[in-house]
């Protein structure tokens, strides 16, 4: 079964290790009794995770000696808020949750992002158990300890870092998602490939037509792939003060374009057309060379994913979101922008007008602005 360690040894070990085996799933009530004791557990899934896995998870838990709750939120984006999260703390105080209780993240990255920051700030912390259940999650949100919820103002802007006590990756729970929501975890594979390691990009390219929800055994050295490269990153850069930026590809449009939107592009998506922009940014200032250019947006192509902005930009509320990007300072938002497949440069500063000509936008400014 393949095991990858994640190194996190500031301060106190905060190490842990990723599962990746198809058919754990059943598996991680009983793994978790043993390693973790039979303490009080709280179980955070939406509607859609509940009637696939959620209650039949929750049993196995109880039957292996664990006090549960099982914790309902509705499925999407916008349960990542500051309600939600308040109903969720009221529910862990009322189940009598513990400085040693354990919250377990059961879905996708919106539950992973909630749970894993209910988990960092309830009880000025308790443990955390991150078990995706979409490709989005498995490859990417799961891993790394970044936690958090959205403001009106804009994506993730809330959060803190807050990492799992264990990961446990099923990669045969891709077989019940929808095929839009598989493709949309494809945009943080080709993002990790992109920013990272250009073998695992052709390799991408080169099985392209054979990626497929039920392909099991692909979708597992992928995924396998994916979270080493990102627990590499984390480990030398845990808190993103350097290295860790790259993995912000495709995110400063992409977060944009979620947030503008109301929501109405799924991350994937979002990512995917941030990707395809941010490389055609960075083909015009000279940093990255037109064929490379070309490759990835073929690449997000054959992965049927967009490259192409929607139609329906709100000019305004998309520029605001990209100035309040975190990645931002006192000079402006810095993208990270690709110099070649697998190399990216982070900190890039890029001109407004850039932004909205890449974006297809046409400026509003009154003609006394």
């Amino acid at each position: 079964m393949p095991r990858i360690r994640v190194r996190l040894d500031a301060l106190r070990d905060r190490s842990y290790t990723v599962e990746i085996r198809p058919g754990i799933l059943a598996e991680v009530p009983l793994l978790l009794s043993r390693a973790e004791g039979k303490r009080r557990v709280f179980v955070i899934t939406d509607s859609n995770v509940t009637r696939l896995y959620g209650s039949e998870f929750a049993s196995r838990l109880a039957a292996a000696g664990c006090e549960v709750a099982l914790l309902e939120v509705p499925a999407g984006e916008r349960s990542k808020s500051s309600p939600t999260l308040n109903g969720l703390y009221t529910r862990l105080f009322r189940g009598g949750v513990r400085r040693d209780s354990l919250v377990i993240a059961l879905g996708g990255g919106v539950i992973g992002d909630l749970a894993g920051y209910l988990a960092a700030t309830v009880l000025r912390g308790v443990r955390l158990v991150q078990v995706p259940t979409t490709l989005l999650a498995q490859v990417d949100s799961s891993v790394g300890g970044k936690v958090g919820i959205d403001h009106p103002a804009g994506k993730n802007l809330i959060g803190a870092f807050h990492q799992p006590s264990a990961v446990y990756i099923d990669p045969e729970a891709l077989l019940t998602l929808p095929e839009d929501e598989f493709r949309n975890g494809l945009a943080e594979v080709v993002k990790i490939a992109a920013a990272r390691d250009a073998p695992f990009f052709a390799n991408i390219e080169r099985n392209a037509p054979r990626i497929r929800r039920e392909n099991t055994a692909l979708n597992a050295k992928i995924v396998e792939t994916a979270v080493a490269l990102k627990a590499s990153v984390v480990e030398k850069d845990e808190r993103e003060t350097g290295l860790r930026r790259v993995l912000n590809l495709g995110h400063t449009i992409g977060h944009a374009l979620e947030s503008s939107g109301g929501f109405a592009l799924k991350h994937g998506q979002a990512i995917a057309i941030g990707m395809a922009a941010e490389a055609r940014i960075a083909r015009e200032l000279g940093l990255l060379p037109p064929p490379a250019c070309l490759r990835l947006t073929g690449l997000l192509e054959a992965l049927r994913l967009p490259v192409d902005p929607p139609g329906t930009i709100n000019e305004r509320a998309f520029m605001s979101a990209i100035a309040l990007d975190k990645k931002s300072d006192v000079t402006g938002t810095r993208f990270v922008l690709l110099r070649r497949i697998g190399e990216c440069a982070p900190g890039v500063p890029v001109p407004a007008d850039l932004i909205r000509k890449t974006m297809g936008l046409v400026s509003r400014k009154s003609k006394h602005g």
